[in-house]
């Protein structure tokens, strides 16, 4: 049994956890992941946030490339 390191909840089963798997606290609801033996650590919120931080620029990208064809278009136009 683990310890939460956030409320001390000391009753975290981990026996059927491998290492580096996640789990929740019970008691307080903090992410949690499985660091091996009887440790958990809290789950670095950072790796998420970094995730949607980098899908938000590759959409923020690729509207920027649909604006320059748009604009590549627009400039092949001949006036007649």
């Amino acid at each position: 049994m683990a310890t939460c390191p956030e409320c001390d909840f000391a009753e975290l089963e981990t026996e059927d956890f491998e290492e580096g798997d996640e789990l929740s606290c019970p008691e307080c609801g903090k992410p949690l992941v499985y660091s091996g033996g009887d440790n958990v650590e809290v789950a670095d919120d950072d790796d998420d946030d970094d995730l949607e931080d980098e899908a938000e620029e590759e959409e923020s990208d690729e509207d920027e490339e649909d604006l320059d064809d748009e604009d590549d278009d627009e400039d092949e136009t001949v006036d007649e």
